[in-house]
């Protein structure tokens, strides 16, 4: 059942949620502000999510007859996702998270497309919930950026 095309796929997708989920808990411990409570709360529930999908990647890579990355060196250089040396403020921090989850958005999709033409309905059915997942995601990010902005903007017109 191995393809090294959806092996690699799942790799980098992997190295993209390590990054992702490490990236989250460092926001998680960072965020300040009087978004605090909401975004504290907000980032943990996403890291819990990636830990989720850390793992079913990872067995799925297995039951493909592929091999896991297995270093945080190895996910560095795969990734796609860059790590955050920064402390952005809270506002960013939502935007950056949004793009990060936009480029897995993507490159899950490729693997998708790569997965279904080697007939691979185990690693689609798995992707396709992961990049459910993140268009909510995603959607809901927006939703939140909208409502911080339009608040700002009423604050600075006062």
């Amino acid at each position: 059942m191995s393809n090294n095309n959806v092996i690699n796929g799942l790799n980098a997708t992997l190295a993209n949620a390590i990054v992702t989920y490490q990236k989250l808990h460092h926001y998680h411990w960072q965020v300040n502000g009087e978004q605090f409570f909401k975004l504290h709360e907000k980032f943990e529930g996403y890291y819990d999510k990636f830990a989720g999908i850390i793992d079913d990647v990872a067995e799925r890579i297995l039951t493909v007859g592929g091999s896991p990355i297995g270093t945080l060196s190895e996910a560095l250089k795969t990734a796609t996702v860059a790590e955050e040396p920064e402390v952005p403020q809270a506002h960013e921090m939502v935007n950056r998270v949004l793009a990060d989850f936009g480029v897995q958005h993507l490159q899950i999709g490729k693997v998708i497309e790569e997965a279904e033409k080697a007939g691979d309905r185990g690693t689609v059915n798995l992707l396709d919930g992961i990049s459910d997942g993140l268009e909510k995601d995603m959607w809901m990010l927006r939703a939140y950026l909208k409502k911080t902005d339009a608040s700002q903007k009423a604050r600075s017109a006062a």
